[in-house]
């Protein structure tokens, strides 16, 4: 019996679990929340140093879990990451410590910076470049980021010369986890292609830094880290009680959880629910330019074999607009309460929500978004607002499915769903209603994710032993008639528009 374990480095927590290789079963978990700085309107942070810290922490729990449950340390064999993507972080190499906290994927601070860079292209158009990264500039991406950090932080240009390490999240991890100063170890600095196309500075056909994407960021090659496949050993663990395991697996979150709801044959795609919500579909071999607002992506690559490409829709608040509901308007105590609320009405009255809480994401890519609460009358209540919160999150994927539909010229017959959301039976029907096709969730779902990165490891070291993951699926068909469905989704595009272009 051989185990991996997957660490799984999210927005709002860090967990890690165990997971059996011959069953495909996690044994065990353990998970610890983290918090984000808001040091601004619009801006989200987190401590480089608390992410690693409590990723230890996390991970050595769970191993002492598994020891004292009789599962002994040799029967470990590795380790797979998974990470929030995009979110920025630079250090000094010969420190350990970070020039500055790590700028949050959502963070929106960037938004000047990318007027600015959009009117230096020959174009004057956000998809300048997106033919070569797949991605249009935007405050989501980890180069614009990387720019804003260049401009407002002195030190960091000339630390680019010799002491500066730039990564996303992975990156920082696996660095740190393979760094030991008392034994003189350096950290191992690497990412991988699926975090790598994230950055807007990778070209999608050679999988390698862009030496015109470096220059029009001004980033020096140097501090970039090696890009690497999703399955192969990068290094070994320098710390705790996985100290001498191999660090074998690293996808992002949202291609982590593609690969463990087993999207492998082209077409097959997934949405996960987490702070946002994030569509991919598999495109096989082939890289597939959008056209209507959606990001060509990496899915995963296996060791030496080619590349897997998706299509990716991005929403920036998804599960984040029940947390907003939790502790903002304190309308609900915890997030569970947002499906009862819901239930107390059989709709929303004309009550629409768009949570565009910084800028809109695919398919319209609009920092000047924000968010707004529509149709209130006074026979409107803390009801209504709830259900609408929920159906907000289904319009959104709602137009990220229909922008895939039109890019793929094929229309998409069920998809596949998980993320902390899906526990919310409720919102996958009026999931499945607003989208028009069946929506499937499996009883592992909310695992996707880690498993996906357990998976890619444990192929590394070939270990996987699992044909067919376990646990039953549910398929929530819709129950409302095509022109209802049509009437609330040219409503709730209305509701948009009115959003769009607030910010001058």
């Amino acid at each position: 019996m051989a185990y991996i374990v997957a660490l799984d480095e999210g927005t709002s927590s860090t967990r890690a679990l165990v997971i059996n290789c011959n069953t495909g079963v996690i044994e065990l978990e353990h998970q610890i929340e983290i918090e984000s700085i808001f040091p601004y309107e619009g801006w989200v942070e987190m401590c480089p140093d608390l992410i690693f810290d409590k990723t230890l922490e996390a991970m050595d729990f769970v191993v002492q879990k598994a020891i004292d449950s009789g599962i002994s340390l040799d029967k470990i064999k590795g380790l797979g990451i998974t990470n929030q993507r995009e979110t920025t972080v630079v250090w000094n190499k010969y420190t350990g410590k970070p020039y500055h906290n790590a700028i949050v994927w959502l963070d929106n601070r960037t938004v000047e910076t990318v007027k600015k860079l959009i009117e230096s292209t020959a174009s004057n158009k956000a998809t300048e470049f997106q033919e070569t990264v797949g991605l249009p500039i935007s405050p989501y991406f980890s180069a614009v980021k990387l720019k804003w950090l260049f401009d407002n932080i002195p030190e960091l240009l000339p630390a680019s010369k010799d002491s500066l390490k730039f990564g996303t999240v992975d990156s920082w991890l696996i660095w740190k986890l393979t760094r030991n100063v008392e034994e003189k170890k350096e950290g191992v600095h690497v990412t991988d292609v699926t975090n790598a196309s994230r950055t807007m500075l990778m070209n999608l056909k050679t999988l390698n830094w862009d030496d015109t994407m470096c220059r029009f960021f001004g980033v020096n090659k140097a501090i970039l880290p090696d890009i690497k496949s999703s399955a192969e050993v990068y290094g070994y663990v320098a710390h705790g009680l996985m100290k001498g395991k191999p660090i074998a697996g690293c996808l992002g979150d949202q291609q982590a959880a593609l690969f463990g709801q087993e999207c492998f044959r082209v077409g097959e795609a997934k949405c996960t629910y987490g702070t946002g919500c994030f569509m991919l579909s598999n495109t096989g071999k082939n890289i597939v330019p959008s056209k209507h607002g959606l990001l060509t992506t990496v899915a995963y690559q296996l060791g030496k074999e080619k590349p897997v490409y998706a299509l990716e829709g991005a929403v920036a608040i998804g599960g984040e607009v029940v947390r907003w509901l939790r502790d903002n308007l304190n309308i609900i105590k915890t997030s569970a309460e947002i499906e009862e609320l819901s239930r107390r009405v059989e709709s929303t009255h004309d009550v629409y929500f768009v949570p565009a809480f910084s800028g809109l994401y695919a398919p319209y890519w609009d920092p000047t978004a924000r968010g707004a609460i529509l149709g209130l009358t006074a026979y409107a209540n803390k009801n209504h607002i709830a259900r609408a919160a929920l159906e907000s999150v289904c319009y959104q994927v709602c137009e990220i499915l229909e922008a895939m539909d039109a890019d793929s010229g094929t229309k998409l017959q069920c998809l596949r769903t998980d993320g902390g959301m899906t526990e919310n039976k409720l919102f996958l029907n009026l999931q499945a209603d607003i989208l028009g096709i069946p929506v499937e969730c499996r009883e592992t779902a909310a695992e996707a994710t880690a498993l996906g990165a357990g998976m890619v490891a444990a192929k590394a070291l070939g270990i996987w032993k699992v044909d067919n993951l376990p646990g039953q699926s549910t398929t929530y068909k819709p129950n409302i008639p095509p022109n209802e469905r049509e009437q609330k989704l040219n409503r709730w595009k209305e509701a948009v528009q009115r959003c769009r272009g607030w910010v001058k």
